[in-house]
């Protein structure tokens, strides 16, 4: 195996690690009340969500889930994977392009930035969907809640056919240039 297969082999590793914080940005639910049907407030919850996972403030991301993520998911386990993760890469900044709100549904394109510190040295890139609900009168992100997606996706056909799920994509910058990294299975 040569040197170039080992490092891809790594990053593919540490950008698995990335999609597994993409993944818990996706359960985490927003604090204040928002308006699905406001793109500024769901750009808003996007971004807020974001800086509290660049900023370490996991106690607080895990009071917003929603209680069917929190009947999965303990604290603990949630707070502990994430602090692992921290000395693996560091999130930079997030792009927010574009939204789409039907009535409780919002669906939004990001991009996530991030220097991956081990085992090498690079910057890299996770392109994901965000999905949001709208719960208690709350705006919640329910990225990585597949049944939670795919439940209001079925109950709004409509919607599920003009914005399917679509695979999460990573990538690591290589001489300048974005390369793309198999993540693996598909998001479903």
């Amino acid at each position: 195996m040569n040197q170039m297969t080992k490092m891809i082999d790594r990053m593919k590793i540490r950008f698995a690690l990335l999609a597994v914080t993409a993944v818990a940005l996706g359960f985490i639910a927003i604090s204040p009340v928002a308006a699905a049907s406001d793109e500024s407030d769901v750009r808003s919850a996007v971004q807020h969500i974001f800086d509290q996972l660049k900023n370490g403030q996991y106690e607080a991301l895990y009071d917003s889930l929603p209680s069917s993520s929190r009947g999965r998911l303990s604290r603990d386990k949630l707070v502990q994977g994430l602090r692992r993760s921290q000395n693996m890469f560091q999130l930079q900044r997030i792009d927010i392009g574009a939204v789409r709100v039907a009535g409780n549904i919002a669906v939004v394109d990001t991009t996530m930035y991030a220097h991956v510190k081990q085992p090498f040295d690079a910057d890299g890139k996770l392109v994901v969907q965000q999905y949001l609900i709208k719960e208690d009168g709350k705006l919640r992100v329910a990225t990585g809640d597949t049944a939670t997606i795919n439940s209001f996706l079925k109950n709004n056909p409509t919607f599920a056919r003009k914005f399917p799920i679509k695979k999460t994509r990573a990538f690591v910058n290589q001489n300048g240039k974005w390369i793309e990294i198999p993540l693996g299975g598909r998001r479903t």
